[in-house]
């Protein structure tokens, strides 16, 4: 039996050893240089399809295979370069529009108007050089009037409006203090004028109402009092509340107060017109009254005055840090040692005030309480604030000082370990504990001004009364 015979190839092998060069040519030539269509596909296939329902209408349509796209819708209309332009300027929004306009189109900078805004560190003297003003100009413009001077005290964002002439010398000055008030250096053939602009506002009445749960402050700014309103407010109450060491959580606020409006903008507020403060389940009122004469002062709601012969605290918010105490150990002497008075700690420069009037027996140093004020208020009574930083301006020994006016500041002078105050209250000689005494009260409502003041009152009673309720009545539902 004769083996069969082998089928010759279909092809020659240089062929298809040809052929298969030629196949990977090709393969590396598409790799490498790709072709239109090829690198469209896979540029479209590297988009997030996951966000396709947010592409436009236009990137939906690119998506589609090349085939599809080319076809003609059969709603294509020829367009005009206008239609073209109209299309563009409805596809783009305003903001794009605007960065496509060029820098030439563009109205010029004026170079003789120029706006300064003060940055930290800046003086008059950095800002004129910003603009190209020189020393002498400078110098000129600070000593054309006293108001002048005013232009130095610059506060950090301020702007400041210069006009030049074509020669870049200074022609005027603008610049907006607060919404209520601009001031403007203009230069005048005799020199440099100054002129200041009021803007007056409308005043309102408003409430605020607050519950103490930290702090004051912080309860005060929830309810919408400023710092200054929430000072005002802590010194009205000032002569029955220590709000060092008497506030506790639930205590609570209320005020109607001015509110100062420019066309329906809040732009400042000023004096608070009645008030209402509960301190550990007591209620205190104060009612804001100027009397016949023009004197302001705070009364309770039955015109009781608000103010009394002494204050209770010589330092806003300080912490108590030692008690009254007949056997107290002295930290720096360790030894056992009468504390005739309170200590408030508090940061080195806070104020002290004076906590009544009266002429100042001592302003200069004392033994171990180092900077030392004592305060002779009438025949019976003396305070004495010891360890200061420094004394006020104008409070030396044998000067007149007012209830609540700054006579010094915080310090750690003397045997001191750090910075507090040291207070005394002495009575016909005697070293009493200031927070226990009972303080004599200040003159009521003259008989002559009661019934004018109870017309102002119990207005004022009434508003917070039912601005109460309703708030009550909101918080309810």
């Amino acid at each position: 039996m004769t083996s069969p015979t082998k089928a010759p190839p279909l092809y020659p092998k240089t062929h298809i050893l040809a052929a298969s060069g030629v196949a990977a040519l090709l393969s590396l030539a598409l790799l490498v240089f790709p072709s239109r269509e090829v690198e469209a596909q896979k540029t479209y296939l590297n988009l997030d399809l996951d966000n396709a329902a947010e592409l436009s209408l236009q990137e939906k349509d690119d998506l589609r295979p090349l085939e599809e796209q080319a076809k003609p819708s059969p709603f294509a209309q020829i367009e005009t370069p206008n239609d073209q332009q109209n299309t563009a300027s409805q596809d783009t929004t305003p903001q794009e529009q605007d960065a496509a306009v060029s820098a030439t189109d563009l109205p010029p900078e004026d170079p003789s108007q120029k706006v300064v805004n003060v940055a930290n560190g800046d003086t008059l003297s950095t800002v004129f050089a910003k603009v190209g003003l020189s020393a002498t100009t400078l110098h000129e413009v600070l000593n054309s009037s006293k108001e002048a001077k005013q232009l130095s005290r610059l506060k950090i964002g301020q702007a400041l409006e210069f006009k030049l002439s074509p020669e870049g010398q200074l022609e005027s000055l603008h610049s907006k203090l607060s919404d209520l008030e601009s001031i403007t250096l203009t230069k005048t053939e005799k020199g440099y004028t100054f002129k200041r602009d009021e803007v007056t506002p409308d005043v309102t009445n408003a409430y605020a109402h607050g519950v103490i749960n930290s702090s004051l402050f912080v309860a005060a700014k929830r309810a919408g009092l400023s710092h200054n309103l929430t000072m005002d407010l802590a010194n009205i109450f000032g002569y029955d509340i220590d709000f060092a060491m008497d506030i506790r959580e639930g205590d609570e606020f209320e005020v109607i107060y001015e509110k100062k409006v420019i066309e329906d903008r809040h732009v400042g507020t000023g004096n608070i017109l009645s008030a209402r403060f509960t301190n550990r389940g007591k209620t205190y009122t104060a009612v804001r009254y100027t009397d016949k004469q023009g004197n302001t002062s705070y009364y309770s709601a039955d015109g009781t005055s608000m103010r009394k012969a002494f204050i209770r605290t010589p330092v806003d918010f300080a912490r108590i840090s030692s008690r009254f105490s007949n056997g107290r150990r002295h930290p720096i002497l360790n030894k056992i040692r009468a504390h005739k008075g309170v200590d408030y700690a508090a940061p080195r420069g806070t104020p002290i005030k004076a906590a009544g009037d009266g002429k100042v027996a001592l302003a200069g140093r004392k033994g171990g309480y180092g900077n030392t004020v004592i305060i002779q208020h009438g025949s019976r009574y003396r305070t004495l604030y010891a360890h200061m930083q420094g004394f006020a301006k104008g409070v030396r020994t044998g000067s007149n000082v007012k209830q609540g006016q700054i006579i010094g500041y915080i310090g750690t002078t003397g045997l001191s370990t750090g910075p507090h105050l040291h207070y005394e209250f002495q009575v016909n000689g005697t070293h009493v504990d200031p927070l226990s005494q009972k303080l004599p009260m200040a003159d009521p409502i003259a008989r002559n001004e009661k019934q004018r003041f109870m017309q102002q009152s119990k207005p004022l009673m009434a508003r917070m009364d039912q601005e109460r309720s309703t708030l009550l009545a909101l918080n309810k539902r």
